[in-house]
Parts: structure tokens; sequence; C-alpha cells
């Protein structure tokens, strides 16, 4: 198969191309190259004839055009997209412009070019979203791909939007797409502005551990190398206009998850005095803060037979060990804008 990744040079885009390739895939990453993308994410593969990258932006159907004609996709897999709640609430605009006009640019100009190759019945066009788009639970319950959308950031919101575009376009054109809602990704190469790889960090540097209100607000957290395994299944097996759930199976309260990383980072690297988890300091909460998210994964589990392969305690380690073996990946990126600083504070 030829894939064609958008945003495969992000982080979870990345773990797909890396994959994807070691499965014999031929795949053209096609990304940006916005403040969150790192070329080194894919250097293990660079040099493999299996792999072509094209700097392009999603919002351009000239460079979609062109990337169509010159590497003829089986399929894509859509994975740009700017994903960070805090960046969304100082600035919503670039939210609204990659993620909805940008994800219907891609819509249209891979319309076009599956028209003009005959409309082939193995091609696919998945399109990767999140937990977000379904709002904020209570104590109990799950989401399943039925629940009602309910964004309540401005990320989530431009997440559903593009969701919507593409259920859209299956139902008017019978253009052929698969989605998916993950949960919290977390693991190699995850760039330092969300909450495990800012402990991580922070906790090296002696830094404060900052979390949000009263760290109670729970996440199911999936590690990232799963989700790349599960996007690749649904890719070959999932059933065109169909949604999947992808969840970690692993709910953690930040409080919590801080706690173990902190403890996994004890061992791994111990201080001269005291634990990492004595930096922890709560800090003003994120506006709009959702409480809770779990997802129901029965559907992928029961139709395509995928699970989670690690638990959040193994994942964790994994991503520690990884942060204190590649310091050089990380100390590339810390002079980026917002590297280390408190982003979304409406306080």
């Amino acid at each position: 198969m030829r894939l064609l990744v958008t945003g495969g040079a992000g982080f979870i885009g990345s773990a797909v191309v890396r994959l994807a390739v070691a499965r014999g895939y031929e795949v053209i990453n096609l990304d940006a190259l916005t403040y969150a993308a790192c070329l080194s994410n894919v250097a293990e593969v660079k040099d493999n004839p299996l792999y072509t990258f094209i700097e392009a932006d999603i919002r351009d159907h000239v460079a979609l055009d062109r990337a169509f004609a010159n590497h003829a996709p089986d399929a894509i897999m859509h994975l740009a997209a700017e994903s960070h709640v805090d960046r969304s609430i100082d600035g919503p605009g670039t939210f609204i412009e990659t993620n909805i006009t940008g994800t219907y640019t891609l819509l249209e100009a891979t319309r076009r070019y599956w028209e003009e190759t005959g409309r082939p019945e193995t091609f696919r066009f998945h399109h990767i979203s999140t937990d977000e788009v379904f709002g904020s639970l209570g104590p109990t319950g799950q989401f399943t791909e039925k629940s009602p959308y309910d964004p309540r950031s401005p990320y989530s919101a431009s997440k559903a939007a593009s969701d919507h575009l593409v259920r859209a376009w299956h139902e008017t054109f019978g253009f052929p797409v698969l989605l998916t809602n993950c949960s919290n990704n977390y693991g190699p190469y995850h760039f330092p502005e969300k909450l495990i790889p800012v402990v991580i960090l922070n906790a090296l540097a002696g830094k404060s551990l900052p979390i949000y209100g009263d760290g109670l607000n729970i996440r199911d957290w999936l590690y990232v190398e799963d989700h790349a395994d599960a996007l690749l299944l649904v890719l070959e097996k999932g059933k065109l206009g169909r949604s999947y759930n992808i969840g970690g199976e692993n709910e953690r309260s930040n409080l919590e998850l801080v706690k173990t990383l902190c403890s996994i980072l004890d061992e791994l690297r111990p201080k001269a005095q005291g634990s990492y988890a004595d930096q922890i300091t709560f800090v003003a909460d994120r506006p709009g803060h959702d409480a809770r998210y779990a997802i129901d994964p029965t559907r992928i589990r029961e139709e395509l037979g995928w699970r989670p392969s690690v638990t959040v305690e193994e994942g964790l380690r994994l991503t520690a060990q990884w942060y204190l073996d590649n310091e050089p990946w990380w100390r590339a990126l810390q002079d980026r804008q917002g590297v280390g600083e408190r982003l979304g504070d409406q306080s």
C-alpha cells in the first residue's frame, strides 16, 4: 500500500510513519513543519527507499494536487492538526484554519484525485480525531461511537467540525472514509508542551511540576505506539463510513499520573535528596477544563480484535527511559515558542 500521511513529522504521525515503513508500506509524509513538527522524529526511516517527505500545508490545494499526481497514494491517513488545548485558548484562529479549513481542503483535493482515478474501491481516507469532541464525563460512564458531540474548547470544537466534514463527504459524495477518536496519547517524541514530557523535563531540571486545579481531572492514557498499531489496523480492516474509538484502558487522574511518573524517575534517575514528587505544584486551572474522559473500546476490540499492549505504568517507564536516553532530541526543542511556558491562562 502507498500511504500518504499528513502531519507525519508530528508526535502521533511520526509513530505511524515509523511503524508503517517497518511493515512494508510505501509512505509519503506530508507535513508543513510547524512548531511541533520535528524531522528528527522520522530520522530512522529518512533513508529508507519506502519513505518520501514533502513539505506542504494541507491548506494548499495546489501542493496537495501535485503530491497526488506525483505519488498516486492508495490511502490517506489525516493526522495534521493543531492539538494543544492551551494554545487554542490563546489563539483559536490557527485551530480553525488548520483543523477545519485544512481538513476541507484536503478532503476536496483527495476527492478530486479519487474521482479522476476512477473511484477505486480499495481507496481509503482515514481521519484521526480525539475523544475531546465528546465533551466531559461525570464520575461514571464512557464515550462510545454514538456519544453526542459536546466540544468545550476551541481545539475540540475545531476537531468536532472536521469530524462532521469527513462524515458529510461520505454521505454526500460516497467518499470512502474511516474515522477514529483516541484518548490521550503519550510516549517517545512527545513535544514538550503536554503534561507527561513537561513533568519529565521539569523534574530533571529541578523545576516545579505544574498540575492544574486539584489534579483530579481524569484521562484515559494511550501509549502512542499502541495507537499507531490500531490506526493501521483500522485502515486495513475497518468498515467504510464507520468510526472506532481507540482507548488505552488506563484511566488515571492527573495527580495520580504525575506521582506514578515521579516514582519511576526516582528509580531511573534518583535525586540526591527526596523524591521528584516534592516538586509538584498546583496552579490555576485551565478555563473549561473537562473533568473526565474515558473511552469504551468495545467496537474496535470486537470487530477488529485490537487491545492496547501496555499498561500506563509500563508505558510511563518506557517513556521516561526514552527521554533519559534521548537528551539531544529534547534539548534541541527548548527554544521553540511555548516550550516550558504556561499557555492558555485566562485568570
